[in-house]
């Protein structure tokens, strides 16, 4: 199946009872067996729910992988793949990354004797001289959150292969889907998405996940998985499920508006650098052009002004884009990381990497771009 079809069809059947096109809510805990380990596939909900079940098999099929897992949020799936690691194993990690994930590893992990070394991934020769022999874990985030830094995810994993087979390759493929990239088809040992963002949709769930291609590490993430607990809820899959029905079409409008976007915000006397991949002048745009089938919807930007009060008078402004967390809705959003997503990470941090003040966020939405350019022309007036 091509991926727009995927999205639709991708690791489904109809519901065998009825002959359902959708799978049904199988809004229970537990299931009878006919005899003492006797039953018909399933036993209790934490192991396995015949709707996540449903949504895990569209998982894996939309990154090209055999095994879907999905997660009570995404920090919970990027939880069960740092717990296969051991006190003294050592993770690499991009030195732009999500406020959460930055707040797991280092107030959470190091704690528990992992070691984390945070690198500027834009360069694969960084990588290749920060690896050593406590080495387990390379975690990229591409584009990155906030400042849409690109990783060579296919150069990047033959470094660590050819360095050491074992050390795992994960993504954070978040920011740009499987329609625009797919890690496991480049490399990568382990695909993890906040299913709350893109695949979702609509801003109505929480949900992470996880897709691999290797028996072995399945069924390493699934213990891990069902031992602890961290699974999505049959109504959440559901609702998960239908948006991804319609990722390929909302992708579509999100890159053609936040490309329009960019432009736009790339041309205003008030905006100072914009940051998107889909500029020839991003350091990385030859090999985002090389991995992604487009650019996203993820647009971020400073303002000339540096100052705090003048985000803050942006923010306050907007009509269209909504003042939240999160992102990949169909609606637009507009985020300060400083005050918001990345207020976890200590001020000296983000000020190494270029997180300041008047650093602004826009999550594109799939609205009428002409709407979308006339409240940032109005804000940005205000």
């Amino acid at each position: 199946m091509k991926f727009n079809t995927k999205t639709i069809h991708g690791g489904q059947k109809h519901e065998e009872a009825t002959g359902s096109v959708m799978p049904p809510i199988f809004q229970t805990s537990t299931y009878a067996q006919s005899s003492p380990g006797k039953h018909k596939g399933y036993e209790y909900s934490r192991a396995a729910n015949p709707t996540r079940t449903a949504l895990e098999n569209n998982f894996a099929a939309i990154e090209n992988g055999t095994h879907g897992f999905a997660f009570s949020s995404g920090l919970s799936a990027i939880d069960c793949v740092l717990k296969m690691l051991n006190p003294g194993d050592e993770v690499i990690a991009g030195d732009d990354l999500y406020g959460g994930t930055y707040r797991m590893f280092t107030r959470m992990f190091e704690k528990y004797g992992l070691k984390f070394q945070f690198i500027d991934m834009n360069s694969v020769e960084n990588v290749s001289n920060s690896l050593t022999k406590d080495t387990k874990l390379v975690w990229l985030e591409t584009p990155t959150n906030p400042l849409m830094k690109i990783a060579d995810i296919e150069e990047i994993s033959k470094v660590v292969k050819n360095k050491n087979e074992d050390i795992l390759v994960a993504v954070d493929n978040t920011f740009a889907t499987p329609y625009l990239q797919q890690p496991l088809n480049l490399g990568a040992d382990i695909v993890m998405h906040s299913a709350t963002k893109y695949l979702g949709g609509h801003s109505d769930l929480v949900m992470g996940a996880l897709m691999v291609k290797d028996q072995k590490l399945a069924e390493e993430l699934h213990f891990i998985q069902f031992a602890g607990g961290a699974v999505a809820g049959p109504m959440d899959s559901f609702l998960a499920l239908r948006g991804i029905k319609t990722l390929h079409v909302r992708m579509q409008r999100h890159c053609e508006n936040g490309k329009a976007v960019a432009e736009y915000l790339s041309n205003h006397d008030k905006v100072g650098e914009v940051y998107y991949p889909g500029f020839e002048s991003h350091p990385n745009y030859t090999i985002a052009k090389k991995q992604m089938k487009d650019f996203g919807g993820m647009v971020s930007f400073r303002l000339k002004d540096e100052s705090q009060k003048a985000a803050f008078q942006f923010l306050e402004n907007t009509k269209v884009f909504t003042l939240a967390e999160s992102l990949g809705g169909v609606e637009s959003l507009v985020n300060h990381p400083v005050t918001m997503t990345h207020a976890s990470i200590p001020e000296s941090e983000r000020l190494k990497i270029g997180i300041t003040d008047s650093l602004i966020r826009l999550s594109v939405g799939i609205e009428d771009v002409n709407d979308l350019l006339a409240d940032l022309e109005q804000a940005l007036n205000q």
